[in-house]
């Protein structure tokens, strides 16, 4: 079967096509033998596909991990500083890969699998799956804080789409917010936060899409069951 070769890439559980076709630009992708710095057809069963060296072949089974993240954690599968990473974490002989990112002092859930397809389906701007996150913020933001969040606000040069924002608890100095965005820009939540004035003390996601963390603890995983990995090709 022939198939475009960021696609067999992403079928042997590699890369999401995206980062895939950066593999191929960069020079890091040989087929039989050859350095390939475009998109050719390749054929899985007559051709031989290698990444830095390493020879791929299509991954037969299909893995989906939910993982609450700790803070201090690494959301990559190897760091250059040898810090903790999720998959340190995940104990399982097959390799999957984060879909998306987590900051490093962020916690909460982070979904891996093998699958390229559904990762970068998940990934796409215009997929705009919800993401949900509980904030603790210093001070509470008054109604006019609240409606610029909500409206957008400008980080980086650019201005946010709109988001949700609704208070939880008051505190004496802080209070607790949960907040909806379906972007995923660096460090975004934290950034609109700074904007109105009322900056992050300690941020955790729960939710993607219907994708709830639900009552797992910190550090801990499971895999994903039928229900909840067939809403997440159906997006």
């Amino acid at each position: 079967m022939q198939e475009r070769l960021q696609k067999y890439i992403s079928r042997c559980g590699k890369a999401s096509r995206r980062k895939a076709e950066e593999m191929i630009y960069n020079g890091r992708v040989k087929v039989n033998g050859k350095v390939v710095n475009e998109i050719v057809m390749v054929d899985d069963e007559h051709d031989k596909v290698e990444i830095d060296g390493e020879m791929i072949c299509p991954e037969e089974k299909m893995i989906y991990i939910i993982l609450n993240k700790p803070e201090g954690i690494i959301t990559s599968v190897k760091d250059q500083f040898g810090r903790k990473t999720v998959i340190d974490i995940i104990d399982i002989k097959e390799r999957v890969y984060p879909v998306g990112r987590l900051d490093y002092d962020t916690s909460g859930l982070i979904l891996l699998t093998n699958d390229g397809d559904l990762a970068n389906k998940i990934m796409r701007p215009k997929s705009e799956i919800n993401k949900v996150y509980i904030a603790k913020i210093f001070g509470t933001p008054n109604k006019e804080e609240i409606n610029m969040f909500e409206s957008g606000v400008v980080i980086d040069g650019y201005k946010t789409s709109k988001a949700g924002f609704k208070i939880i608890r008051e505190l004496n100095n802080y209070s607790i917010a949960e907040i909806r965005i379906h972007e995923g820009r660096n460090r975004q939540v934290r950034k609109m936060c700074e904007v109105i004035g009322h900056p992050v003390i300690s941020l955790k996601r729960i939710m993607i899409g219907d994708i709830k963390l639900g009552d797992l603890k910190v550090g801990q995983w499971r895999y994903l069951n039928e229900s909840e990995i067939q809403y997440l090709k159906n997006l």
